[in-house]
């Protein structure tokens, strides 16, 4: 492709929407998301240096467990320049347990890139951020990195893009040479030959001829880009039925940045950012193809009077923005927003939807991992930073106090492990308080409470290795000296069988008595796991005041589980009779009678459910049967056993109480070599064995209590 502008450092005149993308980098952890980025803050002349990842020395990887670990924990966010564009970029984790700083950037972005490992193609994460990114309606283009590794192949990339994300890849650079032979591009477009500088230098490609060995090959692929690229524009499609030469490169560039648009196709690049091989031609194809806010469709919320309202990329529009991130600092907290219309000065008052209460913007900065670049004001398209936030969290809308707004939130998964952690000191308690506070604050997907019954602080996550980083900071970055339990795994119940039950609620206590009658049908939804509740009233033998009444009793127990503390789901109720009186109902009354109906249907008819992980594990062959044995005691369900190279590539589902501590296992039977990642798979029945487990913790807890 053609390089899209001719001084990739220079500065950007005024501040055009057109001219502005805001883009994420996603993908599977290792794939390389992180030295990418930092080959586009090198090249954009963001950073007179690059980072790399495996020296602990990467600019977005900031916090300290970042740089020890060598993986991306949260999202950091920069703003660099390239030609006339402006690019905010937002920099995500790879690893499942951080699947929420991905999920909220997601929901403010414009655009995307998907980064591919070359040798492993689309993997287990990629998956789940692809459909993070369908579920936001983000348009993408594709990066296939890592293209000089031993194994790559950009085809089986390609082919694995069309299976397991069943997307219509459409190459418009393909590699010369593979492997450690791999040495430059064939741009299709121009149909050109650029070959790297010494040691990869993307600064100084060289382009010549195709080479005559893969004339054949780039024609074929050039051909089936001008048609996928045609049917993205009637006209231009009888013109190519017609005559394909007649088609220019920026007919071709912009029907391709339609169809990106549209999610019709996806664009795809090829490079190995650790030589510096691509970059500068996937940073083109950001311009060319992802959209500028004002090729989005409006953003989408609720007025005052809970009516449907919108807003446009338009400074002249009343102010609005979703406040994605919140970051702790002792100075001010830091909330990161995305402006989607208007304009505002620092120091001006704006209203929180949520809870109506008044924000004054206190700083604000263009960030640059942890580095601040403070600006004076913000409009619409822009990602910053404000300090001076009092009332805000992640999903509030700021709004124009006289023209308001609440735009959609954002959604998160629940945790699926916890485990109890401990104060090592009475100094420490309230330490720990205002730390679990903070953290929470931070990560919509951390929890913490305190159990009532035996006065635990008890803390909730996504994974082993979400609650064993947030232990970490809690101790050193809070200085904080607590102790942790064992990790305990979030299950669920729901009912085994669908049941009426006839709930009395009758109290006398000398005055006003307490009188509601609920006959109430529960019938287990597996199609939806939340509470649905349906009034199938005949005759008003339930008043209409206390319908809703019967609701809010049964909503309220769902979470606390009646005999075993786990809360239930997929759960479907139907009020469908029941009996009141003159005086003694109330509103109290058919509550109660809701709880008690729920009691009633669930003890002794309830089925515990785990969480599942679908997972993907690469070993060597020689240690494969170890290794299918293992997974096998671990009460995994092997779907697939395929190769990949000379590895075995095995996939399945596994319970996730059954991966703790998987990854040392699996180094120690394959002498380390051995690679696996996990994705959310949904919550399955346990079996009778880990049934009766269940139960029997539950009861020693109980007896242990009880001595307390």
């Amino acid at each position: 492709m053609s390089q899209a502008v001719a001084n990739p450092k220079g500065k950007t005149k005024g501040n055009s929407l057109n001219f502005l993308r805001n883009i994420g980098i996603i993908a599977h952890i290792d794939a390389g998301k992180t030295t990418v980025t930092e080959r586009v803050l090198f090249y954009t002349g963001r950073s007179r240096t690059i980072g790399e990842v495996h020296d602990g020395a990467a600019t977005m990887d900031h916090l300290q467990e970042e740089r020890e670990r060598g993986i991306t924990i949260t999202s950091a966010a920069t703003t660099a320049k390239w030609g006339k564009f402006t690019i905010n970029i937002i920099d995500t984790p790879g690893h499942v347990d951080f699947t929420a700083e991905v999920e909220r950037s997601l929901r403010v972005l414009d655009g995307a890139v998907g980064v591919f490992d070359g040798v492993a193609g689309v993997e287990a994460q990629s998956e789940t951020v692809w459909r993070q990114a369908n579920k936001y309606e983000v348009p993408r283009i594709g990066f296939v990195n890592k293209l000089d590794r031993t194994g790559a192949d950009f085809d089986f990339c390609l082919d694995s893009m069309r299976t397991r994300l069943g997307v219509h890849p459409v190459p418009i650079t393909l590699p010369i040479g593979k492997e450690a032979e791999y040495e430059g591009n064939i741009d299709l477009i121009k149909m050109v030959a650029r070959y790297f500088g010494k040691d990869g230098d993307d600064t100084a490609f060289d382009e010549r001829e195709i080479p005559a060995e893969m004339l054949e090959a780039a024609t074929a692929a050039r051909h089936e880009m001008i048609e996928a690229a045609c049917m993205m524009d009637d006209a231009l499609l009888e013109r190519f039925l017609e005559d394909e030469e007649s088609i220019t490169e920026k007919e071709i560039i912009a029907a391709l940045r339609t169809g990106t648009i549209e999610r019709k196709l996806l664009v795809v690049l090829c490079g190995a950012a650790l030589r510096n091989k691509g970059v500068q031609s996937m940073l083109d194809a950001v311009c060319a193809f992802l959209p500028s806010p004002l090729d989005m469709p409006p953003v989408k919320g609720t007025d005052d009077r809970g009516e449907e309202a919108e807003r446009t990329a338009n400074v002249d529009e009343p102010f609005s923005a979703l406040a994605f991130k919140t970051v702790f600092d002792p100075n001010g907290d830091l909330t990161f927003i995305r402006v989607y219309s208007g304009k505002v000065n620092a120091g001006d008052q704006l209203i929180n939807a949520r809870s109506g209460k008044k924000e004054r913007l206190g700083r604000l900065y263009h960030m640059h991992a942890a580095s601040r670049e403070a600006v004076d004001s913000c409009e619409a398209g822009d990602i910053l930073a404000v300090v001076g936030l009092k009332d805000t969290n992640t999903g509030d809308t700021l709004t124009d106090p006289s023209d308001r707004i609440a735009l959609e939130s954002v959604e998160f998964p629940d945790t699926v492990i916890s485990m109890s952690i401990e104060p090592a000191s009475k100094g420490d308690r309230d330490k720990l308080s205002q730390t679990l506070a903070v953290l929470q604050k931070e990560d919509p997907t951390f929890e913490a409470w305190t159990d009532e019954e035996t006065n635990e602080t008890i803390i909730a996550g996504m994974g082993e290795l979400h609650l064993e980083v947030l232990r970490h900071r809690i101790i050193r970055e809070f200085k904080v000296d607590a102790e942790c339990g064992k990790p305990r795994v979030a299950y669920r119940q729901t009912i085994d069988k669908d049941i009426q039950v006839e709930a009395k609620h009758v109290k006398q206590t000398g005055g006003s008595g307490q009188f509601a009658v609920a006959r109430v049908e529960f019938t287990r939804n597996d199609d939806n796991p939340e509470f649905e509740y349906i009034d199938d009233v005949k005759g008003g033998s339930v008043p209409r005041e206390y319908i809703p009444s019967v609701e809010k009793g049964i909503k309220a127990s769902l979470p606390k589980g009646a005999e075993y503390p786990y809360p239930f789901v997929n759960i479907k109720a139907r009020l469908y009779d029941g009996k009141s009186h003159d005086v003694d109902s109330s509103d109290m009354a058919f509550q109660a009678a809701g709880r008690l109906a729920f009691k009633l249907a669930v003890e002794g008819n309830q089925v515990f459910l785990e969480p599942m992980m679908k997972f993907e594990v690469l070993v060597p062959e020689e240690n494969l049967g170890d290794v299918i044995g293992d997974l096998n005691s671990r009460r995994a369900n092997i779907g697939e056993i395929a190769d990949r190279l000379n590895l075995k590539v095995i996939t399945g589902t596994v319970p996730i109480a059954e991966t703790f501590n998987y990854t040392s296992r699996l180094r120690g039977m394959t002498a380390g070599r051995g690679s696996f990642s996990m994705e959310p798979a949904g919550y399955t029945p346990v079996p009778s064995s880990v049934r009766e487990a269940i139960i029997k913790e539950v009861e020693e807890i109980k007896k242990a209590r009880a001595k307390k």
